[in-house]
């Protein structure tokens, strides 16, 4: 008999919800608080947990950080239960890295429903972990291929971001992978003085977010959108399970790690060592390089002047003194703000 633990501080439905999971055949331990959820949870770990997420000495949202951090219990599915039905609320409970979110009220098949899909994804995991080694082991091996990769991603969950929306930020703790499905992502880090490095440009078809899940260290890096962009998130408990057990994957993943090393190389000796217009026109290329469609004959792209000269490692006003030395040597145009690459020839060759 499958044990569920319930966090609820309103006694009533604590008892209403608690009396129809017992008639479903599950084993039922109630809470009427966080702390004392925590406590339970810790002296005989539950094979799920419902926790609601405004209770008092301890909310829903520090009871799943606890357990997120505690080896013993961060694998156990967790379901928040709030009447908080707000977007916002719901997409920060699942990008903490909850399994599900249901709103009160609710009825008794959603709610069955929900533990039963959560016991049944555990349940494939343990019985059918070559299928989903495969299935990631494919979207791995094909990195560039980016229609297989949508296709195999299809039933992890879709967060839409705005345009400049923060993904993740520096200090905390990560419990993701993200994919891009559409849009574009930035990653930077910040200097004492507030200054922004960018240091990778993501598109469709990337994965961010990876090296810290691997070093189980704080993100010391931001992540963020350049436009709107569709993101899906693969929880961590998954990532980790299949590098545990699949050392093709695991060996695959380290070449990912290899190349943002030799990448991130490149530009710190791009930076020490290249003029400023030279970085100007590689940070150009860069652009054009990730996110040039492949029959584009001159490359467009509307990107703020601060992002650029983030990217090329150096002042706006010395960013904007450059391309306008740009333009009127017609390497590039600029139009309602957005730069067009006229000769990435030039660009490319141009002395240090």
């Amino acid at each position: 008999m499958k044990k569920i633990l319930l966090i609820e501080d309103n006694e009533a439905l604590r008892d209403n919800t608690a009396e129809i999971l017992a008639l479903a055949n599950y084993e039922i331990v109630t809470a009427e608080n966080g702390k004392i959820g925590v406590e339970i949870a810790i002296a005989n770990p539950p094979d799920l947990i419902i926790c609601d997420i405004m209770m008092p000495v301890l909310d829903g949202y520090g009871v799943f950080q606890i357990f997120n951090k505690n080896p013993s219990l961060q694998h156990i599915p967790f379901i928040f239960l709030s009447a908080k039905s707000e977007r916002t609320d719901l997409r920060k409970g699942m990008e903490m890295g909850a399994d599900d979110y249901i709103t009160k009220p609710f009825s008794e098949s959603e709610l069955l429903n929900a533990i039963r899909i959560r016991f049944e994804k555990v349940k494939m995991q343990q019985n059918h972990g070559g299928k989903a080694i495969e299935t990631w082991n494919q979207i791995i091996s094909d990195l560039g291929n980016k229609d297989a990769m949508h296709k195999t991603l299809e039933n992890h969950d879709v967060i839409e971001y705005k345009k400049k929306q923060t993904i993740y930020s520096e200090g905390q703790h990560p419990n993701k992978l993200y994919y891009i499905q559409a849009g574009k992502v930035k990653i930077f880090k910040t200097s004492d003085g507030g200054k922004e490095l960018i240091t990778s440009l993501l598109s469709a078809g990337d994965f961010f977010g990876h090296i810290p899940l691997i070093e189980n260290k704080n993100y010391e890096e931001f992540a963020e959108t350049l436009e709107e962009s569709s993101i899906r998130v693969i929880p961590r408990k998954e990532f980790e399970l299949l590098l545990t057990t699949n050392q093709e994957i695991a060996l695959k993943v380290i070449k990912l790690l290899a190349n943002n090393i030799a990448e991130k190389e490149q530009q710190l000796v791009a930076l020490a060592y290249h003029s400023l217009r030279k970085r100007v026109a590689d940070a150009l290329l860069t652009l054009k390089k990730k996110y040039a469609k492949e029959d584009e004959l001159h490359f467009s792209m509307s990107i703020s002047r601060d992002d650029l000269a983030n990217i090329a490692g150096t002042a706006t006003e010395s960013l904007i003194r450059t391309l306008s030395d740009f333009k009127a040597e017609k390497l590039i145009e600029i139009k309602e703000g957005k730069i067009t690459i006229l000769d990435a020839s030039k660009l490319l060759n141009l002395f240090n």
